[in-house]
């Protein structure tokens, strides 16, 4: 007999539907996370700056490359939601830092506005199987790759947000070391 623990199951099947969404003055919001890891193991420095990678992820109607975002649905926190969405469209668990921010933005395909929130999320577990395995690729990549493929200008202003705090956390880090 074989024992799994439940808190390594996931569900291999992603929210569907609209009812649950949530919306602000007529706009859907939505939210998703920038998953990042360092190519070191242990590293927190920005030093050589090819050593942070971020996941991309394909859409789901092509080859356009994106982070994993997706609605928020009543039932759950904006956090909750930000991890919901990862892990259903990049197969990632890890740790959510604090939001970058919220942009509104016009959607590409309809002539809707939307309401976007992004975290950063420390990547701890790379899943194997996930719920949108089959219609999704995942990347990593170097942050000015990403910036050149990531098909939001959103997206890429939270990730400049994103590296831009990093780098002023770690100044922070380093001044408080050399006192």
């Amino acid at each position: 007999m074989v024992t799994v623990s439940q808190e390594n199951m996931v569900a291999l099947v992603s929210r569907t539907g609209r009812h649950l969404q949530r919306y602000n003055k007529g706009r859907r919001q939505v939210v998703g996370c920038i998953p990042y890891r360092y190519k070191i193991p242990k590293q927190t420095s920005l030093d050589d700056a090819g050593e942070l990678e971020v996941l991309v992820i394909s859409s789901q109607k092509g080859k356009k490359l994106l982070f994993p975002k997706g609605g928020w649905e009543k039932d759950e926190s904006k956090k909750e939601a930000a991890l919901r969405e990862t892990l259903e469209e990049a197969g990632v668990r890890g740790i959510l830092e604090r939001e970058l921010g919220k942009w509104s933005f016009k959607s590409k395909s309809n002539d809707t506005y939307y309401e976007g929130y992004m975290f950063p999320l420390l990547v701890e577990e790379q899943l194997d199987f996930w719920p949108e395995k089959d219609v999704r690729q995942r990347k990593w990549m170097s942050v000015q790759e990403a910036k050149e493929v990531c098909q939001y200008i959103w997206m890429k202003e939270a990730l400049d947000k994103f590296v831009s705090r990093l780098a002023s956390q770690q100044h922070a880090a380093e001044k408080t070391m050399n006192k």
